[in-house]
């Protein structure tokens, strides 16, 4: 197209060096939805590559020690962190999510991660056990698995990188990323500061472009033989598909269809502005947003009020607007599919009390082309609707009423999903019999994505498949071996 020249242009970085690519795709900026952005339109050759430069590194890498591997870590945590307001600026643009956002959970994020999993990897311990009888030793020993294949989505785009790479390396595996090619400037960026930070050629090699060519190579290739992935269920059923005659280790994180349960005790004072917060962050692109809304009867009619009313304040805006709290959803074809859901619950009979096609949505003339939408709540909504059933990551929520905690339970376990959930009350036994009959991962009670990185992260049923954090993390980036010694 014309004036491609001046776009940016990623490249692939493998090896220690940035490689051009004979192929490009187009990234949109979404708050402007005009191009701004060149990506590499990989495919099994720069895999190969990529495969030949980690499996060269492997062998250096993994025998460093845990402290020196460490100390890296902390060099590349700290240049991001010097990068802090330059990555935040890049995400935004890249992803439409606030600058706000960026500069205050992504990037933060990303450095954090680097640092816990530079500092728990040197608290990890094996097993031992004596047997007198046979006169035997038995210990345990963990090592690293080899060539990590690393998959991450466009909604978090180096927060989720980075909490697969900085285990997988911590761990002494070397690394081949895909980040989605929706959003990859900021993987491109961090790939400017590893050779500073210490991280020696091959270890971590980033290779751009969709999932179909670069993905598909990457997850079959018989020498990657894990691959940790996040994003949706019908991508994880096509990489199950194609691991199992390599018979891969597989962490996949999925999607969610998460409910919030707000019995009549529970503080609204809080729970409004928190749920608002859960159903809308990010444009309601994170899998842990809250999408169905129970409310018990007795408070149902002053929980909407107040709710509708909250959501009307949370600000649609550019995102470098200080005041915005939501920007611009990911691409035209997500933001049209998201207003299908609406479209469909209105063709239900359900209500739309607030946001797309009920509200007016101003913003400036440069931006009329973004893929912006209102934060929307549906009311008056059945539980077989495909809006409370299928996962729709967008600002969208429905709120419906319950009358007793067994048919809420159950309803809020009705779906496929069973990735996070929230509880309000302040009945604590409530609390604690609700969380454990509910099938979710994860649950917050009187709170929402309080997250603790050294417990375990990950959904049930087809939410996923496999868990993550300091101790799970470690596991899955490493092979158990026991060893017998007779004395």
């Amino acid at each position: 197209m014309a004036g491609t020249n001046t776009l940016m242009t990623l490249e692939n970085f493998i090896n220690g060096k940035f490689v051009p690519c004979n192929s490009y795709i187009d990234s949109y900026d979404p708050s402007t939805g005009e191009v701004y952005c060149r990506v590499p339109n990989s495919g099994k050759e720069e895999i190969e590559a990529a495969v030949e430069a980690a499996r060269s590194a492997f062998p250096g890498w993994s025998a460093r020690s845990p402290q020196e591997r460490s100390k890296v870590l902390h060099q590349l945590a700290d240049l991001l962190e010097q990068s802090l307001e330059e990555l935040a600026q890049a995400e935004s643009r890249d992803q439409g999510k606030t600058v706000t956002l960026a500069r205050s959970l992504d990037i933060p994020r990303a450095v954090q991660n680097l640092r816990f999993f530079a500092s728990s990897v040197l608290h990890h311990t094996s097993e031992c056990t004596q047997a007198d009888p046979a006169g035997c030793v038995h210990y345990t020993v963990r090592a690293p698995v080899g060539i990590a294949g690393l998959i991450s989505p466009w909604n978090l785009p180096l927060y989720l990188l980075t909490w697969k790479v900085a285990p997988a390396i911590a761990a002494g595996n070397t690394v081949i990323a895909k980040p989605s090619e929706l959003t990859s400037v900021t993987a491109w960026m961090m790939c400017k500061l590893l050779e500073k930070a210490g991280v020696p050629p091959g270890v971590v090699n980033i290779v751009f472009g969709t999932g179909p060519r670069v993905g598909e190579a990457l997850v079959a290739h018989p020498e990657v033989p894990l691959i940790s992935f996040t994003g949706s269920q019908p991508t994880a059923e096509r990489i199950i598909h194609l691991s199992a005659p390599h018979c891969k280790k597989l962490s996949l994180e999925l999607g969610g269809k998460n409910p919030a349960i707000i019995f009549e005790d529970a503080n609204l004072e809080e729970c409004i502005p928190t749920t608002v917060k859960s159903s809308f962050a990010n444009q309601g692109e994170i899998c842990l947003c809250t999408s169905r809304i129970f409310v018990q009867r007795s408070i149902y009619k002053e929980f909407l009020e107040k709710f509708v009313e909250a959501t009307r304040r949370w600000k649609v805006g550019i995102p470098s607007d200080p005041l915005a709290s939501m920007g611009a959803l990911i691409s035209k074809a997500h933001l049209e599919k998201v207003r299908s859901y609406i479209k469909k619950a209105r063709s239900e009979g359900a209500r739309i009390l607030c946001g797309e096609g009920v509200d007016t949505l101003s913003l400036p003339a440069k931006n009329q082309g973004g893929y912006f939408m209102l934060p929307t709540v549906i009311t008056h909504i059945k539980d077989e609707s495909c809006c409370m059933k299928e996962e729709i990551f967008g600002p969208v929520t429905c709120v419906v009423p319950f009358d007793s905690e067994e048919e809420v339970i159950q309803r809020a376990n009705s779906v496929k999903y069973g990735l996070a959930a929230t509880v309000w009350s302040c009945n604590v036994g409530r609390v604690h019999r609700v969380a454990k009959k509910l099938q979710s991962g994860l649950v917050w009670t009187n709170c929402w994505l309080i997250r603790e990185l050294n417990l375990p992260f990950g959904g049930m049923k087809s939410s996923g498949v496999g868990r993550e954090g300091g101790k799970d993390s470690y596991e899955f980036f490493t092979e158990v071996k026991t060893i017998t010694i007779k004395h």
